[in-house]
């Protein structure tokens, strides 16, 4: 992305990540964007997630600095927690009530600061940051780290939720194509919202202040969700929502190494492509979040066994109590049978590289939204198997693209492994519908980020709309 006259007037912006992997990352690579520009930036963060800042501070050493202040205390927070995949999707709404606390150090912070920031760019978790910025007279830009569907859909919860409650199947009519979806494919937060519990509230109001902002930034690109983005355009009832993604082919390492990859494995790892196949390899990884219980673990390793296909799977490592209950345990013996056409890895890996990998054709993923953009970048085609958040509206979106394959659902579910295998194979038949679409989905999503591609000038317009601040 080019740096244009129109951004010599060089706003100073603090950027407030919401502490949960699949929402540091993206802000993340925006910020290394806005940095390469020569904004000055402040990012927020709580003591222990600064570590997820290395790569940008070290490459942005006079532009980028860094306000830390301490996570204040909350009933339900275990001591020493400050992100969310230490407790898991249950753990958000006291971990945002936490942070809504927040509001008056940062408000001291702005008055004894001898040049504040002009605007505040939060996650979209962070929506009360609308009412600091109101106090402070700054703008705020909500940071979509999800697509411009699935928030379309959330937020319709949120705004009507006494109407979307009322029945097991509820019609979005309003939003493009009128996407039905059963009560169960609803994000857990909005299942069980009462309105009693403080907490709750705090998360329902952060979510509708969105649409209040300034401006909202999505990760997504226009030829994937162009009608969902003009939706929330018409929603915020102005045209600042700017689609800029897919922020991975931007980020400040490639993507290639986020999070604690152990130099041994992620060597081994490329080894053992370089000698597969072009695009014979399924990757299976189900996020930093979640564990599979004993009985699904035996059915996926049964799948797997039983399709006869070469595969990565990446294994989330859970406390030694986790491990005693089964949970993300892989069954006795099955590493011996698969040897030579399966790995197994456990902790992290390099996913953006090893899904860019020519040997890589396939990824078993539960739709999260960054695993979806890294997967359609690097031209896998998906199988789908959505457990919570916002999961079944991506797949949904995906599925509809004909990138996508469900093959299971929910956190619960136990999948068929006779059906699994089956599903694996046919991904990997030649000359399918799926791949000649994933395909070409891929290179929208390249073309999207190239210099005249329509992410790069909306980003263009983002830069120009900040330099007038």
């Amino acid at each position: 992305m080019s740096n244009t006259d129109t951004t010599k007037a060089r706003p100073h912006i603090l950027v407030f990540p919401y502490p949960a992997q699949g929402h540091m990352l993206p802000l993340l690579d925006l910020t290394h964007q806005l940095a390469l520009q020569g904004l000055p930036i402040t990012i927020l963060v709580t003591p222990k997630n600064l570590s997820n800042l290395k790569p940008l501070l070290s490459a942005h050493p006079h532009n980028i600095q860094t306000l830390v202040l301490p996570l204040p205390s909350h009933p339900k927070l275990p001591p020493g927690v400050e992100n969310v995949s230490q407790m898991g999707i249950a753990g958000n709404s006291s971990l945002l009530s936490a942070l809504s606390k927040l509001h008056d150090p940062i408000t001291e912070w702005f008055k004894s600061h001898p040049s504040p920031p002009v605007a505040i760019i939060s996650d979209l978790f962070l929506g009360w940051t609308h009412q600091l910025a109101l106090h402070l007279g700054v703008k705020r830009i909500a940071f979509y780290c999800c697509g411009a569907f699935s928030s379309a859909v959330a937020h319709y919860c949120w705004e009507n939720i006494q109407a979307v409650k009322s029945t097991r199947v509820f019609e979005f009519s309003e939003i493009p194509g009128s996407p039905t979806f059963k009560e169960e494919h609803l994000s857990s937060a909005f299942r069980r919202y009462r309105g009693s519990d403080p907490d709750e509230v705090i998360f329902k109001e952060s979510f509708i202040a969105n649409n209040l902002n300034w401006a909202c930034i999505v990760n997504s690109f226009e030829a994937m969700e162009g009608p969902y983005l003009d939706y929330l355009r018409r929603k915020v009832g102005h045209q600042r929502v700017f689609g800029v993604g897919p922020l991975s082919l931007r980020s400040i390492d490639n993507g290639m190494d986020r999070g604690d990859v152990d130099p041994e494995v992620k060597c081994n790892v490329f080894k053992w492509l370089d000698q597969c196949e072009d695009e014979s390899v399924l990757y299976v990884c189900f996020g930093s979040q979640k564990m599979l219980k004993r009985e699904q673990m035996e059915a996926l390793a049964n799948g797997l066994e039983r399709s006869k296909t070469r595969f990565i799977w990446v294994v989330k490592v859970g406390m030694i109590q986790q491990q005693d209950n089964g949970y993300g345990m892989v069954p006795d013996g099955f590493e011996d049978r698969v040897s030579g056409r399966g790995l197994v890895i456990r902790g992290w890996v390099p996913q953006v590289a090893i899904l860019n990998h020519r040997a890589v054709g396939g990824f078993l993923c539960y739709c999260g939204w960054n695993s979806l953009m890294e997967g359609i970048v690097g031209g896998a085609r998906i199988l789908g198997w959505p457990m919570e958040a916002d999961q079944f509206f991506n797949a949904k979106l995906v599925e509809e693209l004909g990138v996508a394959v469900r093959v299971c659902e929910g956190p619960d579910a136990i999948p068929d492994p006779d059906k699994l295998s089956r599903a694996v194979i046919e991904l990997f038949s030649e000359n399918s519908d799926q791949t000649v679409r994933t395909k070409a989905l891929r290179d929208e999503a390249i073309k999207a980020m190239s210099n005249e591609g329509s992410s790069s000038k909306e980003f263009e317009e983002l830069l120009k709309e900040l330099a007038q601040l």
